[in-house]
């Protein structure tokens, strides 16, 4: 029964849609993703052998999935949604997530990424070069975990990924989807800003 609830919770768990009026990832010509066609019916991917919403985006882990909810390549921003477990040290997810699209959106302009985390279930970490790479590449920009769970902040600070990755404090603002994408990028620009004061 236990495992019946999960089952149906991943399922449920959709990518945040209320943005997709102002951007859609597969419509988005210069997007990885861009053709993508999603099936409202057949459940294919899975975490930890729990089928998950045919709406977010497979990237080539086996454990993590992600969707891009909002791109602005005039502002430099993305903001991308994450669910199940992101595992470095088996799957080499910040691999294939750099490979797969973070290169391709540098390539493009984007140096401001805000991750969001709240569906992310545990977190695994191997070695921090990956990591290391995408915050040389951003320069003047930034990477933001938004909303990660505290024991997965926590493996990121225990394992150094905090040099490369922003979070904690107000980054944890569970009231992230009240905002549309300019005014979540303006209020983190300005938690940043601050912190660099």
């Amino acid at each position: 029964m236990h495992g019946e609830r999960n089952n149906i919770i991943m399922q449920d768990i959709e990518p945040y849609y209320s943005w997709r009026h102002l951007y859609v990832a597969e419509e988005d010509d210069i997007s990885p993703f861009y053709g993508r066609e999603y099936s409202e019916f057949e459940y294919t991917n899975t975490v930890y052998n729990y089928f998950i919403h045919p709406q977010w985006d497979d990237f080539g882990s086996t454990t993590l999935y992600l969707k891009v909810i909002f791109a602005d390549y005039e502002q430099n921003f993305a903001v991308i949604e994450f669910i199940g477990e992101w595992n470095d040290a088996i799957n080499n997810d910040i691999m294939m997530l750099k490979r797969e699209l973070i290169d391709d959106m540098i390539n493009n302009g984007i140096n401001k990424f805000i991750l969001i985390g709240e569906n992310v279930l545990n977190f695994h970490v191997s070695d921090d070069c990956y990591y290391q790479e995408w915050f040389d590449e951003v320069e003047e920009g930034w990477i933001v975990a938004l909303n990660f769970r505290e024991h997965v902040l926590q493996e990121f600070k225990k394992n150094n990924i905090d040099y490369y990755l922003t979070f904690g404090g107000e980054l944890n603002d569970s009231r992230w989807r009240t905002y549309n994408p300019n005014q979540l990028f303006q209020r983190i620009e300005e938690v940043i800003n601050h912190r660099l004061a």
